[in-house]
């Protein structure tokens, strides 16, 4: 009786991960990458016609076109905007990479070690571009003109920036002891 339990124990070892999982993550990632990259060019086309066309775009969006203050700051959070495309691109293409290292059986390799450090870098930067619209919003709102935005202070946004810092630790660290016992063994 142990001795069957320990072999089934043995042979899975390694938990399956559903194959249709993985192709659905891939498929959203995919996905997300290719949204990302569509809304950081209608955010461009936005700020170029803003500038083209500032009466009839402003107009458009709501905002008094007299008051200087506020088109100043929505063309700001249309920078933050698309500045925030490349940090997301690299944030999707990375984990794009890691769901292709679980797909492909060994998730823990140096490289996702590395690709999890960058994802933090990245959602980091995110996390401050989101405080800095947070701030452009506030200081370009009037009473007669608000920016409805929410650029609150997020603990659990901040967390997650934290937790892929650490996860990206624990998988240098993992990658190098099992090197290390492939090495002894």
């Amino acid at each position: 009786m142990y001795v069957i339990v320990i072999q089934q124990m043995q042979t899975k070892s390694r938990p399956r991960v559903l194959p249709s999982a993985l192709v659905l993550s891939r498929i959203v990632v995919r996905t997300l990458i290719v949204l990302n990259l569509v809304m950081g060019i209608l955010i461009l086309a936005l700020l170029i016609a803003s500038l083209a066309a500032r009466d009839q775009v402003f107009a458009a969006l709501g905002a008094d076109i007299a008051n200087a203050r506020l088109i100043y700051g929505m063309r700001l959070i249309m920078v933050v905007g698309i500045g925030s495309t490349p940090l997301t691109h690299i944030l999707l293409t990375r984990l794009l990479a890691i769901v292709d290292t679980v797909r492909f059986g060994d998730p823990f390799v140096a490289d996702n070690a590395a690709r999890l450090q960058t994802t933090a870098w990245a959602l980091l930067g995110l996390e401050l571009l989101h405080l800095a619209v947070g701030v452009i919003a506030a200081s370009a709102s009037s009473d007669t003109q608000p920016l409805h935005i929410d650029g609150s202070f997020s603990i659990t946004r901040w967390l997650a920036v934290l937790l892929l810092f650490v996860l990206a630790r624990v998988f240098e660290h993992g990658t190098r002891m099992r090197d290390d016992l492939e090495g002894t063994v």
